[in-house]
């Protein structure tokens, strides 16, 4: 019997590169995948080999290694609106309620449906390059952690403030 694996992989890209040296040009693979379990755990990797299924494997385990931990909704999407600038890639991605899908386009879309987000709106403008775009992609999902633990130092705070004004008086 095979084994379930832990992630699931996709190709987001595959492409041509070549390095023009002295004796003419070298022609070699680069692979971009992204992993993820659909329970919140999503990571993207390059890697670059002469041969295809070597490049693959070396972005897979990139990919492994740069996991990131995606907090959802009861609802499985998003927790709020998030305007990313990476390069030259923009996103607008907003949450959506129950049984909307996932509204969005490309490698976008990939990541989002690894990460086990169910129902979200996403628009991406400006570049077409999937690199770039799955690096906005992640990105935007480690400053959605970002936020929301900022948000609860602020709770934290506001917490506090008030026991001391209420112990103080």
């Amino acid at each position: 019997m095979k084994e379930k694996k832990e992630f699931q992989e996709e190709l987001l890209d595959l492409a041509r590169v070549t390095r023009v040296v002295r004796g003419g040009r070298r022609l070699r693979f680069r692979a971009t995948v992204a992993v993820g379990d659909k329970k919140g755990r999503v990571g993207i990797g390059t890697g670059k080999s002469v041969e295809v299924a070597l490049a693959v494997q070396k972005a897979v385990a990139k990919a492994k290694k740069s996991l990131i931990k995606v907090n959802l909704t009861e609802d499985l999407s998003v927790i709020h609106d998030l305007n990313i600038k990476f390069k030259s890639a923009r996103l607008i991605i907003m949450p959506a309620s129950d049984g909307t899908g996932v509204k969005a386009g490309g490698v976008v879309r990939k990541i989002f449906e690894l990460a086990g987000i169910h129902n979200v709106l996403a628009k991406r403008v400006g570049t077409t390059n999937p690199l770039v775009n799955a690096q906005a992609t992640i990105l935007a999902l480690q400053e959605l952690n970002k936020s929301e633990k900022q948000e609860k130092k602020e709770v934290k705070k506001e917490i506090n403030s008030e026991q001391k004004e209420s112990s103080g008086s």
